[in-house]
């Protein structure tokens, strides 16, 4: 059973900092492309950055500049680092992977995290 967990939320004052992970557990191969995801109340599931297997990443206009996506693969742990925080930022943040898993052959799977709130005030 794959799980991803997300910590670091929280609540920050606009121009403050906070740093997100997400740590996969359980029985895989590999990793493949990472995202976080965020949705805020009254709105849809929006795209933030992206990082794959060997580092190349991509972002959002909106964060660009002041958020970071990395990971450790000998942790299986992702990160957003984010920083200039903005009252638009707050939202729920939602960590996505692809993983290779199975028993008799590898095959790709989607797994989400629980999410994490992240609540920026002005």
């Amino acid at each position: 059973q794959v799980q991803l967990v997300e910590s670091g939320g929280g609540l920050v004052q606009a121009g403050g900092s906070l740093r997100l992970s997400c740590a996969a557990s359980g029985t895989f191969f590999s990793i493949n492309v990472m995202a976080w995801y965020r949705q805020a109340p009254g709105k849809q599931r929006e795209l933030v950055a992206t990082i794959t297997s060997d580092g190349s990443t991509n972002y959002v206009d909106s964060v660009k500049g002041r958020f970071t996506i990395s990971r450790d693969n000998a942790k299986n742990t992702m990160y957003l680092q984010m920083t200039s925080l903005e009252p638009e930022d707050t939202a729920v943040y939602y960590c996505n992977a692809n993983l290779m898993v199975g028993t008799l052959a590898w095959t790709a799977r989607n797994y989400w995290g629980q999410g994490t709130q992240v609540t920026v005030s002005s």
